[in-house]
């Protein structure tokens, strides 16, 4: 007999809080680059590009929120 394996809660799996607080770290991190000139030549490149996966990861979960919504079999499940 298998043992019950309780549901972790919603905060714990939840992916918004962590792209947000990962494309904070990316802004502060293009400010800085971009006003105080910290860096090589391509850390402002890797900074705007870390904030447009960011940009790219709420649009993945915006998608499947919407898939899961209109109750597509394919969606993500745990999503609300």
């Amino acid at each position: 007999m298998a043992a019950h394996i309780p549901e972790l809660p919603h905060r714990l799996t939840a992916p918004e809080p962590v792209i947000v607080v990962g494309m904070l770290g990316w802004l502060v991190a293009t400010i800085v680059v971009a006003g105080w000139g910290v860096g090589t030549d391509n850390t402002l490149t890797i900074c705007l590009v870390g904030l447009g996966v960011g940009l790219f990861g709420c649009f993945v979960v915006a998608l499947q929120k919407w898939a899961v919504r209109r109750g597509s079999r394919a969606a993500q499940q745990g999503l609300s």
